[in-house]
């Protein structure tokens, strides 16, 4: 299990991380696990096999969009108000 460093009250933001594992590896959900949503990331993988991996395009969608936000903007909303979709 991966600590979090705490700077001025707030924990580490895992952004980059995230936003490279949904681009990369997507289609398993894993930005999901990464990120502490074990349902979502189970739907992700689902999804997936169902559509014969077009669903891994939401991975892949969803690792730009977290790359595409703000520091703060993506903690806030993900890891903070623990958005699981979009």
């Amino acid at each position: 299990m991966e600590k979090t460093k705490v700077e001025n009250g707030r924990s580490e933001n895992k952004k980059i991380t995230a936003g490279v594992l949904g681009i990369a590896l997507g289609s398993f959900g894993v930005h999901k696990f990464y990120l502490g949503y074990k349902k979502e990331g189970i739907i992700q993988i689902v999804a997936t096999f169902v559509t014969c991996g077009l669903g891994g395009f939401i991975g892949f969608i969803e690792g730009i969009m977290y790359l595409t936000k703000t520091d703060e903007e993506f903690y806030q909303t993900y890891q903070v108000g623990k958005k699981p979709w979009f």
